[in-house]
């Protein structure tokens, strides 16, 4: 799936057309990195200098690169380490725990992430592509269309910059690490699949290799990308798969999330459950709830059932209050309806948790911000 048609975007003249980002360092195994450093002239030794001031220090200014020369510095940084992300934008909410900020990427396209700062963990939400192709009616990032998908040092790009404004102490709390990374952002991670996967890889590689966080909290979303979920399922990365499902019978979901035409709400459960039976990882099920839309009671009554007609225990289940787009007749539901819908899901023996809804306040809904723009 990722090789997707890249969509020109002629509205600026100045931007050009969406294109291949250029190659950076992070894209490379470390292999290559090597290959990349001696290729500019450089000792093999140095290659392992870059990773750590770029995955453990969490750099990529060459001022801070102080054991290297600053004539090569200067060279490796501006060979290897080209500008990818420029902050455009950054709103605060809860606060300033939650930060919001909008990207724009070396040609023009745009793209978003939530930092999110709770008492025992920090949480980053990423963006995999600019814009999404799956057109789920709810969804502000859905309703822009697919502009490109991102590269690997695109989307860790995003983590870093994050790692780093935490490690700064730029977030209220005191400096701290990033704990938690979801892709949950613009876009849908398993239509950029070789990207993900090497991101994914990126990240749970031992420093100075990359950053050296746990699978296990890492979250991948997908809406039912059947054939991507059970490629996940072998890929022997334990991550979290969420399941973005938002309704448990295929008319309304048809209508809620397209691709349900393609792959049924059977399908993609199953895809589910057959990773948690090749992984031992917990599948989350995530369900924005949407006032009288996908709601009722009955709603909860099928959902407990089909999930527990493969078995108990391999699953929990996130009903997400929705975050509303200005203008769009979708809005959350009403808390009691909420609460009753909880309790039916509970009643069949399914784990479920609220999900802890932030930045309302500051267009929280993914693609709200790029979205704006483009008005």
């Amino acid at each position: 799936m990722t090789g997707t048609p890249v969509r020109l975007d002629l509205s600026s003249p100045s931007r050009g057309p969406r294109g291949k980002p250029p190659k950076h360092f992070v894209d490379l195994t470390p292999e290559q990195r090597i290959d990349a450093v001696t290729e500019l002239g450089e000792k093999p030794f140095r290659a392992k200098q870059l990773a750590t001031h770029y995955f453990t220090h969490l750099s990529n200014d060459p001022a801070t690169m102080t054991d290297l020369p600053k004539a090569t510095r200067d060279k490796l940084v501006e060979g290897l380490f080209p500008r990818l992300l420029t902050a455009h934008k950054t709103m605060t909410a809860d606060n300033g725990t939650t930060v919001k900020t909008l990207w724009h990427l070396f040609d023009g396209a745009k793209v978003e992430s939530v930092l999110m700062r709770y008492k025992n963990r920090t949480t980053l939400c990423i963006s995999s592509q600019a814009g999404c192709g799956l057109a789920c009616a709810f969804c502000a990032t859905g309703q822009m269309g697919l502009t490109r998908n991102l590269s690997t040092a695109e989307i860790v790009e995003q983590v870093r910059a994050a790692g780093r404004m935490l490690a700064d102490g730029e977030v209220p709390g005191g400096p701290t690490r990033l704990t938690n990374v979801v892709f949950m952002g613009m876009g849908e991670p398993l239509a950029n699949y070789k990207s993900v996967m090497e991101t994914v890889r990126r990240l749970v590689a031992p420093t100075p290799d990359g950053l050296g966080m746990s699978a296990r909290n890492i979250t991948v979303s997908t809406v039912g990308m059947v054939p991507a979920m059970n490629k996940l399922a072998g890929e022997g990365i334990p991550v979290t798969l969420a399941l973005s499902l938002h309704a448990p019978d295929d008319e309304l979901r048809s209508e809620l999330v397209p691709v349900n035409t393609r792959w049924s709400v059977a399908e993609a459960i199953d895809s589910a459950h057959r990773y948690f039976v090749a992984t031992g990882r917990r599948v989350s099920i995530e369900y924005a709830m949407m006032r009288d839309i996908n709601d009722q009671a009955w709603r909860a009554d099928l959902l407990g059932e089909l999930l527990n007609q493969r078995g108990r225990g391999w699953v929990h289940c996130n009903p997400i209050p929705l975050n509303p787009v200005p203008g769009s007749k979708w809005t959350a539901s009403d808390p009691q309806v909420e609460q009753e819908f909880v309790a039916r899901l509970r009643a069949h023996g399914i784990p479920t948790t609220v999900r802890d809804t932030r930045g309302s306040e500051i267009d929280g809904a993914c693609g709200q911000l790029a979205a704006e723009e483009d008005e």
